[in-house]
């Protein structure tokens, strides 16, 4: 088991646990499942204080909330494993033949909403969590195509807002992008919302965390890619510029952008728009930008 890291004082007061109104699960949780019915079970640890923990870490672990997310997760589709499952009684049945399924099924928790909401911190609605394994973390290296094969991968450099990285997984998911690779400075994939805002496309695109910006350069410099950095500057339009057969699409935050050094050091791309603007959220700039190699990388 991975160690928790220790509760906020004000978790460790209890006010994050408290519940006023217990609601037995008794008689409603199927045989399968195992009922909670107490907030400080040692069992939920993992569960609790989930927003602060958010922004703590939990030193190898992670939630995921929500029906779609979760059965991505226990699909075969998923890198990483659930730990542990909690749910609403009423949410058992839509959930028991699939966790059947599994080879090794993990332990399901069956608590009412009372009980999830008083552990979780905050009201609890769709009655959907389960804890995730990390696993140890995947070198940047090995998640590049061999040498003779196309490569679309996506490098990511000081990107913080959870919304962009989740919906840049979500884009590489349905462009089939090889991986994903992240500067030290852009967010954890894995977070709570980023997971959800992915679609779950977080759990199942490969990623890894380079060293440094500059990593990401050598990197494609081994592994015989052209470094495409996008930036509304640029001479070249992406809609006219060939576009090679491997390549590391390089995209930063929508303030200070790519630094000066990455550019320099790359093939620099616009993406075409109306005269007198130049901004595009730097997810949708991912996704036009994923799209334009994955039609390309059709015709190769």
């Amino acid at each position: 088991m991975v160690a928790e890291p220790p509760l906020s004082p004000r978790a460790e007061r209890g006010e994050t646990l408290r519940v006023t109104t217990r609601s037995s699960c008794d008689g409603m949780c199927p045989r399968s499942a195992i009922p909670i019915d107490d907030p400080a079970d040692p069992r939920l640890a993992p569960y609790a204080a989930i927003r602060e923990r958010d922004l703590v870490g939990r030193q190898g672990r992670f939630i995921v909330e929500g029906e779609v997310t979760l059965r991505l997760m226990l699909s075969p589709a998923s890198r990483f494993k659930a730990e542990s499952i909690l749910l609403l009684p009423e949410r058992l049945a839509g959930f028991a033949e699939l966790v059947a399924t599994l080879p090794e099924p993990p332990p399901v928790y069956c608590a009412p909403r009372a009980v999830m909401s008083a552990v979780a911190g905050f009201p609890i609605h769709r009655g959907v969590l389960a804890v995730g394994v990390t696993g140890a973390p995947a070198e940047p290296d090995a998640l590049i195509p061999a040498p003779s094969a196309p490569a679309t991968v996506l490098g990511l450099v000081g990107l913080t807002n959870h919304d962009n990285v989740g919906g840049l997984f979500r884009n590489a998911a349905a462009f089939g992008a090889d991986a994903v690779l992240l500067d030290p400075e852009s967010c954890d994939p894995l977070y709570r919302k980023a997971i959800r805002v992915s679609a779950g496309a977080a759990l199942t695109v490969h990623f890894a965390r380079a060293a440094s910006a500059r990593a990401l350069l050598d990197l494609a410099e081994r592994h015989d890619l052209v470094p495409l950095a996008m930036t509304p500057g640029a001479e070249h339009d992406l809609a006219d510029a060939p576009l090679p057969a491997r390549v590391l699409v390089l995209l930063g935050s929508e303030g200070p952008g790519l630094a000066a050094e990455l550019m320099a050091k790359s093939q620099t791309i616009r993406i075409g728009m109306a005269a007198g603007f130049d901004s595009l959220n730097v997810a949708t700039a991912g996704a036009i930008a994923l799209r334009e190699l994955w039609r390309a990388r059709r015709r190769i």
